[in-house]
């Protein structure tokens, strides 16, 4: 490959590094934000843990396992404050190789996105009372004395889980509105949308309960339908 041919490629990574290197500052900051409300979130994170078990307790084996664990509470807090500002980024990547119509979408787009993903958050939190009380519950005779560290690799993750895989339908009307999809494909989508919106939900819950999955499915489904009518009616118009 000549030069002349390489440094196209190279400007695109060097772009992107850039771009990655402003989104690690703002994940810092937020960071750093949410380093002083370190207790309030960490009281917020163990409610659903201490109302499926009252009499359950926190322990820890290292010394240095409850400063990981603020570093954890630290970096999540951080990440959901500096949200906008990394999927900004991720849209300032893109934002040469759009058209100037396509441009106009970037900042509902960019909205919709903090939203669902906020959204989700907070929809993971509210499921976790329900997983708990069906994880800790199964043996009667078993203490749920867990690793501090233990519990918050399974709640962020959970979380963040759930807050991820809520983006998907803004990535779906990126598809249609670059022409790859369209409504009618949608629409006759339907049923291999239910399955791998069930997959997705058994992949993604712990406990796999019937309940569980449908309280996850159905609003992800929604979702699905939800991205069906905005294709059909806002793109066409």
């Amino acid at each position: 490959m000549k030069p002349d041919e390489a440094r196209p490629i190279l400007a695109h990574l060097e772009e992107l590094r850039w771009r990655l290197v402003k989104s690690a500052v703002a994940v810092l900051i937020g960071s750093i934000i949410a380093f002083f409300f370190a207790d309030w979130l960490r009281e917020i994170l163990e409610i659903p843990f201490h109302r499926a078990d009252p009499t359950a307790e926190f322990q820890t084996f290292t010394p240095a396992e409850q400063w990981g664990v603020l570093m954890r509470i630290t970096f999540f807090g951080g990440l959901i404050l500096a949200s906008p500002v990394v999927l900004y980024q991720l849209w300032a990547f893109i934002h040469p190789a759009l058209t100037e119509k396509e441009k106009r979408w970037a900042v509902p787009i960019i909205a919709v996105m903090v939203a669902l993903f906020v959204g989700g958050v907070v929809f993971g939190y509210s499921m976790m009372p329900r997983a708990l009380e069906f994880l800790l519950g199964i043996f009667d005779d078993v203490r749920n004395d867990l690793r501090l560290s233990d519990y918050y690799s399974f709640t962020l993750r959970f979380i963040f889980a759930i807050g991820v895989a809520c983006l998907y339908p803004v990535f779906l009307f990126a598809a249609a509105a670059a022409g790859l999809v369209r409504s009618e494909q949608l629409a006759r989508g339907r049923r291999w949308a239910v399955l791998l919106v069930v997959v997705a939900a058994a992949l993604i819950t712990p406990t796999g309960d019937p309940l569980t999955l449908t309280v996850f499915s159905v609003p992800l489904y929604l979702m699905y339908e939800i991205t069906y009518w905005v294709v059909r009616l806002v793109l066409k118009k």
